[in-house]
């Protein structure tokens, strides 16, 4: 069979499938966190002291004593058995926006030959992976391999189950023998401990007695692609880069505006309600499945949850889609950008912080103007965004999501913060002296006496906007749907904690200066605005106007691609920000700058190859058998007298030409490798690999405009699109 017939029973294949049968869930009271060794499943299990113990270690951070684990390793082993677990793994999370497990097995012999189970405090505890073979950027040679998994507390946990079986799975953090954190995990929790500091500090000058540990929160929206696997295994560049490299648009895409909350196909409707039983397995809060605004893509959202667990949930939701995707018969896509022409995926980072004293602190309540706490935590986030606004860009640079930022569907690369109608006005009331009256946003009457009349938002939304205030928290839109939100957290909470330490002094002096708290509030902000005012902006974020006014006007720097974001990294404001609050040291950072080049670097090198892969052996072959069909076909019927247009042939040919002769020139310069630095490395791929890509890629979807349907070996986005 070849390929193009393979492509032709695919699709056979898939329009004869049906939904997956899958038992009905139980009740959601009957499923919720079953599988979970969360809090209430301790205070069942564990004596009083420990449950006290543990409950504070998991509330607060407090610290947890080598006896308190191992009565906790015993009774989890316990509960993990009654469950049909016989092997655990630390999981952690490295430098590699994906996740890593070793297992080991509960049995252990005695003497007499017989097997026992086995699990004591020092196992829950510590576990030993080989710190050299990850991602480390030179923090461990192959000489030095030695590593450490240690078990996170704060984070539950879980049993994960396969078809024979079932592993107890222990969210860990991981380090180098030497200390170093050689994961994401360990930042983001140095990063809570940052912003709860700060912020307690902020708060008792504010006269605050009562303050509880301030953490951050998150949900994220995460938008994704399901395509048939049929389709996907036809298709090298999916399988191995995660994106489509070659497929010229169809005739119909997105133009319409039909699939956005369109009726979900009965399949993916099918594969949407078995992965969110799966979640709430693992208490995993879904709240929300809908279809996205390009054919062949979805979202699912979570409800908010303490950072720490919400990005270990968002690994496990990831790997939970892929796997779930795979029983259904999709191949589930989280690549920026997998097609082309339509809207990419992005993960909305939905972020706040609070306590449980003072509840939400990015709150505004009925009257932002008197909430003077959330007016300096909010002034805090506006200073941290325009400060440290190329770190943001960085934190979310990769290559696949460098063919997002700035599209259509996707904020621009200036990082910008959106406060809505009502803060902004507010903001620049304080920043010009004079604070007037804010107006509601009234009552939505559209004068049907069916429709109950609702109170209206103060301000609308800015879907432009990379960084924007939605309520009662801030939305950073520029995340990439690959991407693990602990970068991103880490940065946020690590700015702010900045941030609240810069009012902190300020807050000090002008409360020894003015009368009353409210005059020296608005002294503070008033300073706040002065300096970074610069970074708020309720416009058009797409408009070639913003783009000229936030460099040349308010000095904001556009960073469009990785190869120019990633060094701000190593800029010294950046290295001074994460030693000063403890979050990563000068060499953890520059590790972090190595991995997340190499892995740029290496993420292109790959798709490069495949181009010039597919392109001589998959299109190339294709459109010269066409071809060769076009020459037999004039020459049969020039032998007996007619006469055709040989227009086609001539197209088809000269696309081959040019197409061939930029795999050439790729691959000429893939074989450069004479660069001074890291960076020049990372340009040379951003503006010549990838535009000899591009020159390769525009004339092989020429030729699938060209080559007769029945040729193309490649499945194209109609089908990929369009067929459930």
């Amino acid at each position: 069979m070849s390929v193009n017939e393979g492509r032709a029973a695919a699709i056979s294949a898939i329009t004869r499938r049906q939904a997956k049968s899958v038992t009905m869930p139980q009740p959601l009271n009957k499923v919720w966190a079953s599988d979970v060794f969360n809090l209430a499943s301790m205070e069942e299990a564990l004596s009083k002291n420990a449950f006290k113990a543990m409950k504070n270690t998991v509330q607060t951070g407090a610290a947890l004593d080598p006896a308190t684990a191992d009565v906790v390793a015993a009774a989890m082993k316990e509960w993990a058995i009654s469950k049909g677990v016989k092997f655990f793994s630390h999981i952690f999370y490295p430098m590699t926006n994906a996740t890593a497990e070793k297992h080991d097995g509960f049995i252990v012999t005695n003497s007499e030959g017989a097997a026992i189970t086995e699990f004591t405090g020092s196992l829950l505890i510590k576990g030993e992976p080989d710190g050299s073979s990850f991602p480390n950027g030179s923090l461990r040679m192959t000489s030095a391999a030695r590593g450490y998994t240690a078990w996170d507390p704060t984070s539950p946990v879980y049993i994960m189950h396969t078809a024979n079986g079932a592993t107890l799975m222990i969210p860990s953090v991981f380090m180098s023998w030497t200390g170093e954190a050689l994961d994401k995990k360990i930042p983001l929790l140095r990063s809570n401990s940052a912003l709860d500091k700060a912020g307690a500090r902020v708060l008792a000058l504010m006269g605050e007695s009562d303050v509880a540990t301030i953490n951050s929160s998150c949900g994220a929206e995460q938008e994704y692609f399901l395509v048939d696997a049929e389709f996907a295994n036809a298709r090298p560049d999916l399988l191995l880069a995660g994106r489509t490299l070659f497929g010229a648009a169809p005739a119909k895409g997105q133009e319409f505006d039909d699939h956005y909350f369109g009726a979900i196909p009965a399949r993916v409707q099918v594969f949407m309600q078995d992965l969110e039983d799966k979640l709430y397995r693992l208490g995993i809060p879904a709240k929300t499945h809908h279809n996205e605004v390009a054919p062949g893509q979805f979202e699912i959202a979570p409800y908010y949850e303490a950072a720490n667990v919400a990005a270990d949930h968002q690994q496990l939701l990831m790997t939970l889609m892929k796997a779930t995707a795979k029983e259904h018969g999709f191949m589930c896509l989280l690549h920026e950008k997998p097609f082309s022409g339509v809207n990419g995926s992005g993960k909305h980072v939905n972020w706040s912080v609070g306590n449980a004293t003072q509840g939400n602190l990015l709150d505004p309540g009925s009257t932002p103007s008197d909430n003077l706490n959330f007016l300096l935590f909010c002034g805090a986030v506006i200073r941290g965004v325009h400060q440290f606004g190329p770190m943001l860009r960085a934190v979310i640079a990769s290559a696949s999501n460098d063919h997002r930022l700035g599209a259509n569907e996707a904020p621009p690369a200036i990082l910008s913060v959106y406060l809505g109608e009502q803060l902004e006005k507010l903001f620049v009331d304080i920043k010009n002296g004079k604070l007037e009256a804010a107006k509601a946003g009234g009552y939505m009457d559209l004068g049907l006496s069916q429709i109950l009349k609702f109170e209206r938002d103060p301000g609308d939304r800015n879907r432009t906007s990379p960084f924007a205030f939605t309520g009662n928290r801030f939305e950073f839109r520029a995340v990439g749907s690959s991407a693990s939100v602990s970068g991103p957290l880490v940065a946020m909470n690590t700015m702010l904690a900045d941030s609240l330490n810069w009012v902190a002094d300020r807050l000090e002096a002008a409360l020894a200066k003015n009368d009353t708290k409210t005059a020296a509030v608005m002294d503070v902000l008033k300073q706040l605005m002065d300096a970074h005012g610069n970074v708020v902006f309720g416009g058009n974020g797409y408009s070639e106007e913003w783009h000229r006014a936030a460099v040349e006007e308010r000095g904001l720097r556009n960073l469009p691609t990785t190869a120019d974001a990633l060094p701000c990294l190593r800029e010294p404001e950046v290295v001074e920000l994460f030693k000063s609050t403890g979050v990563l040291s000068p060499v953890e950072l520059e590790s972090r700058f190595e991995v997340y080049s190499e892995q740029y670097l290496a993420s292109i090198e790959v798709e490069a190859k495949l181009v010039v892969e597919m392109a001589s052996t998959m299109i190339y072959p294709a459109a010269m058998a066409y071809l060769s069909q076009l020459s037999e076909t004039a020459l049969s019927m020039k032998e007996i007298g007619i006469g055709i247009s040989t227009g086609t042939a001539s197209k088809v040919a000269g696309e081959m030409e040019a197409m061939m002769a930029g795999v050439a020139e790729l691959g000429e310069a893939l074989s450069k490798h004479d660069f001074s630095s890291t960076e020049e490395h990372m340009h040379f791929f951003a503006y010549e690999i990838r535009a000899l890509m591009d020159r390769v890629r525009s004339h092989a979807d020429t030729l699938e405009t060209l080559v007769a349907d029945e040729y193309w070996p490649l499945p194209k986005y109609r089908e990929m699109l369009f067929i459930r």
